[in-house]
């Protein structure tokens, strides 16, 4: 190989690097690239429920349970939603943030129940080879069951929205 084409490359990549890797905050500011801008759509409001549902959910030691986000981007697809992969709790948001039909509850935590019935048949194999941890795996268990049992009230609650309401109209 030719010293002059490794030179040649060598500099060819220092441009790259200079003109199109520069980490310096003002130049990026300057081309209108604003880091937290996909961090907006986060802040939107979501439904009453939502809340207490990513609090009960996503905390393995109430659920009995761990959903990872691939697990959330699993069940998001199962239902035909698409959401970016970011923070769990952004994660859970995005998906239930327009809900405004009860039939989508109802397939999401059908999906959402099929993950954690994966989760307790791991649990009762587990148990029945490690028998001295089997009193933990039942809690587990019985944490993932109340959890689920917790849907179903969510789904009775909810009201759907018409998006033709007019909430002003008595």
């Amino acid at each position: 190989m030719d010293n002059n084409d490794i030179n040649d490359l060598r500099a060819e990549f220092k441009k790259f690097v200079t003109d199109k890797c520069s980490m310096d905050p003002e130049e990026l500011m300057n081309e209108n690239q604003n880091p937290d801008a996909g961090d907006q759509v986060d802040e939107e409001p979501v439904p009453q429920f939502v809340d207490a549902l990513t609090s009960m959910l996503l905390a393995p030691s109430k659920s009995g349970v761990y959903l990872s986000r691939l697990d959330i981007k699993r069940i998001a697809e199962a239902i035909d939603e698409s959401i970016p992969i970011k923070e769990r709790v952004k994660m859970i948001k995005a998906l239930f943030r327009h809900t405004i039909k009860q039939q989508f509850l109802v397939d999401a935590f059908a999906e959402i129940e099929k993950h954690m019935n994966g989760r307790i048949l791991i649990y009762k194999e587990l148990a029945e080879a490690f028998p001295a941890s089997k009193e933990i795996f039942d809690t587990n268990v019985s944490k993932a069951q109340k959890t689920m049992k917790m849907f179903e009230t969510i789904i009775t609650d909810f009201e759907e929205i018409d998006p033709t309401d007019d909430p002003l109209f008595v």
